[in-house]
């Protein structure tokens, strides 16, 4: 059960009494952790002590952002935690392994059967991975570049060699806002490096995206799913779909 509607920005999420209510009762809890879920730490300081917190990214180490990804306030913004881990493949591995020792704690009984769930999962990961990188190979490298909403694809880009040129919102969150100074930072930037397209997360304000478009005539890409799923019949309705989605998304807009 998910305790955010599909949809929904993870980082200016705020839980209604409802969903306090089926926090304390819910026996385990999974969250990415490395601060994406500020709302919910404060919560979990009442949670019983029969509760169990699996921290799905626990043991990961976050990145360091690449010189020139913030072409203002690159100080602030390289001392932020990324906490979109999930957007490399190879990461969500480790998601799986914690989630799966943590269900064996909670549940000895059930071992075998996770046990072989995860690894089964495990092996599609892997070849998502694979897929992700053959499609990039489309790219000529000299187009690799990404130019996003908010910081949230600096693990995708590290991993399959683009080049973040930077961010309309310089964080990795999107509780943000930028300044003047920032966005002609960011104009000048993409008009230096010629990168081709702006990309927003889907239910992502696109105003400020169509102006610096306007300024430098790059293409805007809006629909990507990068903090929720799309409906059940959509193209985003689980996380193997959605990565998919996604790369093919940037492919087409940068090959």
């Amino acid at each position: 059960e998910a305790l955010m509607p599909l949809g929904l920005d993870p980082h200016a999420f705020e839980p209604t009494p409802q969903d306090v209510v089926r926090l304390s009762s819910a026996p385990i809890i999974v969250m990415n952790g490395a601060g994406l879920e500020t709302w919910l730490e404060p919560l979990l300081k009442n949670l019983s002590s029969g509760q169990q917190v699996i921290t799905a990214s626990a043991g990961l180490t976050p990145r360091t952002p690449q010189p020139g990804e913030f072409p203002a306030g690159e100080q602030a913004a390289a001392a932020e935690i990324d906490p979109h881990f999930w957007l490399n493949p190879l990461n969500v591995i480790r998601y799986v392994e914690n989630i799966r020792d943590g269900l064996i704690q909670a549940d000895p009984a059930g071992k075998d059967t996770y046990s072989a769930n995860a690894a089964a999962y495990i092996e599609q990961l892997k070849a998502l991975d694979a897929e992700i990188q053959t499609q990039v190979e489309q790219i000529p490298p000299a187009r690799r570049l990404l130019v996003t909403n908010h910081e949230s694809f600096g693990y995708f880009a590290d991993r399959y060699g683009f080049k973040i040129i930077g961010a309309i919102i310089p964080s990795v969150t999107t509780g943000s806002s930028p300044s003047a100074r920032e966005l002609a930072a960011l104009v000048d930037a993409i008009r230096a490096s010629e990168a081709p397209a702006i990309f927003l997360e889907t239910g992502s304000n696109p105003n400020l995206a169509d102006q610096i478009a306007a300024e430098t005539g790059v293409k805007v890409v809006t629909d990507l799913y990068t903090h929720s799923f799309s409906a059940p019949d959509g193209p985003a309705s689980t996380y193997l779909n959605m990565m998919r989605y996604n790369a093919n998304r940037i492919v087409e807009a940068l090959k």
